[in-house]
């Protein structure tokens, strides 16, 4: 696990109208640093969207339809896991959580199965002077966005 990155496990209370499920709130203890801004991204099948950084600011990524694969990487040259990479699988497919991602960890998706939805908070709103961009391809990182599913438990039927 990176140092910082923390994942909340959300309880899904169905019912015959469908079901409610709680996301984030102000007294969660991994969302102490606040709330900035909320987005969404959606996106197609395939896409890839990497590297991105900020220096300071966390997001909290949510997967409301569709699968991704969202790499973290830390870049973090004090950090206790510099270098670290951590894989997850978010959505309709996946873990149903909302990860936390802290400042100087470098973090990118790849959909899997799509449309996907991915809301995000974040403890600023947008500031250019915050942001950083790291190539898909960076040869320090090394990371295949090629691949795949990860093979786990959970896939296997």
């Amino acid at each position: 696990m990176i140092d910082g990155v923390v994942t909340k496990d959300l309880v899904r209370l169905p019912d015959e109208r469908g079901f409610f499920e709680e996301i984030i709130r102000i007294t969660d203890p991994f969302f102490k640093e606040g709330f900035g801004q909320m987005s969404r991204s959606s996106m197609h099948t395939g896409v890839v969207k990497a590297w991105h950084v900020h220096k300071t600011q966390t997001d909290w990524w949510y997967v409301v339809q569709g699968t991704i694969k969202a790499v973290l990487y830390d870049i973090r040259s004090h950090s206790a896991t510099y270098r670290e990479l951590m894989e997850f699988v978010l959505g309709e497919k996946g873990q149903n959580v909302v990860v936390k991602i802290p400042g100087g960890v470098a973090h990118g998706l790849k959909v899997l199965h799509g449309p996907a939805d991915l809301v995000y908070v974040t403890s600023s709103v947008y500031n250019k002077d915050e942001e950083g961009r790291i190539a898909y391809n960076d040869p320090e990182i090394c990371y295949d966005w090629t691949r795949g599913m990860p093979i786990t438990n959970k896939n296997i039927t």
